[in-house]
């Protein structure tokens, strides 16, 4: 992997790339090929028994894959890195690789729904068990510690909350309790916030969103210490969640503008929550770069800017919000976020539609929630279209 004697985010993202073939192309290639072949026998064996670096087969390590996972690690900050098939592969391989029967994990409440499925209803097959905490309160968190706890896993900001879990706080809790600290960082993305440097040991990430930023191709990706990375590469090599070359490609060059993309996503998601803060019809805002936002202070502490995702919820709450989700002549309705195209979602009876009422109030999910992903439109037409919903509305 070649990459700039710099550290700025930019240069990094633009400049890092594997080696070049013997054409010498500007751009990287695609690898679209499932195995790779051997010199001799004597080489194959050699690979075969890790005592020589090379590739061997797609669902092992890829040149594409390897790429993405070693620019976003230098990204992040961190050891080592692998690419998944999904965002879900990515949270499930770092759970899934690491933990054993009679393991126990501690979990931030907030989670996205599907975490909280494998949390509760698939890991548990396994005899690993799960305990929530408040992530906003770490005065709480020790009360939850076993003899079993191996994992302190989280997402912060939140989904769809957009609520903020204190890096270096849940660092310290973890390191004085022996766990495993494993965080979620797609909302923020490796350009807004890097865990790593707070005392993070896993940092997780859904590249089908804002490093994509297209809507285009599924992807994620597992970053940290070398030691875990190790481990949860031997789960991926023989379980196959294997990111595909082509869409490895994608995701890493889309990584060349994410800094200029995020820029532009976080001015028109503070132009958006600004206007719903000052509209009548709302009945509460949250942004964490908004002074309202309880956690203003430590938004600006660990993130660079407040991100793209503003949530709302209009006076009238489920109702209201429901009209206001049909009278959207623009905004996308659909199951994403991280897009050029502005979406809105209603997570209670989407993304978290799994959890129960009192799981999802616990999560500071209410009914009439409406979660905004601010696109790259331009700013005036955004507001319009939001401006005329809640007046439909």
């Amino acid at each position: 992997m070649n990459h700039p004697p710099a550290d700025n985010f930019e240069t990094l993202a633009i400049r890092s790339q594997g080696e070049r073939s013997a054409f010498q192309e500007h751009s990287a290639s695609i690898y679209a090929t499932s195995s790779f072949l051997f010199e001799d026998a004597e080489q194959a064996r050699r690979r075969f028994a890790d005592e020589e670096d090379g590739p061997i087969y797609s669902r092992f390590a890829n040149p594409n894959t390897d790429e993405l996972a070693t620019k976003l690690a230098l990204l992040e900050g961190t050891e080592a890195g692998i690419a998944t098939a999904s965002g879900m592969a990515a949270v499930f391989g770092s759970l899934a690789g690491l933990l054993k029967a009679g393991d126990h994990v501690i979990a931030s409440r907030a989670l996205f729904g599907s975490t909280h499925q494998i949390l509760t209803q698939i890991l548990p097959r396994w005899d690993i068990a799960c305990t929530y905490v408040d992530g906003t309160q770490p005065d709480t968190w020790d009360a939850a510690v076993t003899d079993r706890s191996r994992m302190f896993i989280l997402e912060t900001p939140t989904n769809p909350g957009l609520d903020l879990v204190d890096l270096e706080q849940a660092a310290a809790f973890s390191r004085s309790h022996d766990l495993i600290l494993n965080v979620d960082n797609c909302f923020a993305t490796p350009y807004l916030q890097n865990p790593a440097p707070f005392g993070a040991d896993l940092v997780t990430h859904s590249g089908t969103k804002f490093i994509d930023g297209q809507g285009r191709v599924l992807g994620g990706a597992i970053l940290g210490r070398a030691d875990l990375i190790d481990s949860i590469r031997f789960f991926a090599r023989h379980s196959g969640p294997s990111l595909s070359p082509f869409n490895a490609w994608i995701l890493s060059k889309s990584l060349e503008t994410l800094a200029v993309r995020m820029e532009a996503h976080c001015d028109r998601a503070l132009a958006l929550a600004r206007f719903l803060e000052s509209a009548s019809a709302v009945e509460w805002v949250k942004y964490p770069h908004l002074p309202s936002h309880p956690q203003h202070e430590l938004a600006l502490r660990q993130m660079r800017r407040g991100g793209a995702l503003v949530s709302f919820e209009l006076k009238g709450g489920l109702d209201q919000g429901g009209r206001f989700l049909d009278a959207l002549k623009m905004v996308s309705l659909t199951a994403n976020l991280g897009d050029t195209r502005t979406i809105a979602t209603h997570p209670a009876s989407t993304t978290h539609a799994k959890l129960t009422e009192e799981e999802r109030r616990a999560a500071g999910i209410t009914p009439g929630l409406v979660r905004i992903s601010a696109g790259l439109e331009t700013e005036s037409d955004i507001l319009a279209d939001i401006a005329q919903a809640i007046g439909g509305g």
